[in-house]
């Protein structure tokens, strides 16, 4: 079992969580499109060849984002991250996977 963790801004937050729901994530049990999530501030800077969803080339941009966070199953993991990855509105969308470790 994976956790996945990704930023996403408002606009999208239910689209994103949508996509990787639909994938197989966010699974317990006999439970299905669990996930929790919190908002908070993210900051990036576009640099020069980017092509930013918000934001200017070389300025300072902060934006509300959502931090989400499910549970994956080891064989849907990849699969996962890539409907993350489609359906986020970033260039580059942030995120994380940690390995879970059943006691």
């Amino acid at each position: 079992m994976f956790k996945l963790a990704f930023f996403v801004p408002d606009s999208h937050v239910e689209v994103v969580k949508g996509a990787v729901f639909a994938a197989g994530g966010g699974r317990i049990g006999a439970y299905d499109n669990c996930s929790w999530q919190v908002k908070g501030q993210g900051q990036f800077r576009p640099r020069e060849g980017s092509q930013p969803f918000l934001g200017q080339t070389d300025v300072l941009e902060k934006v509300e984002e959502w931090k989400v966070e499910l549970v994956v199953a080891d064989s849907l993991i990849a699969e996962v991250v890539q409907a993350l990855k489609l359906a986020h509105p970033y260039e580059t969308p942030a995120y994380e996977v940690w390995r879970l470790h059943e006691l």
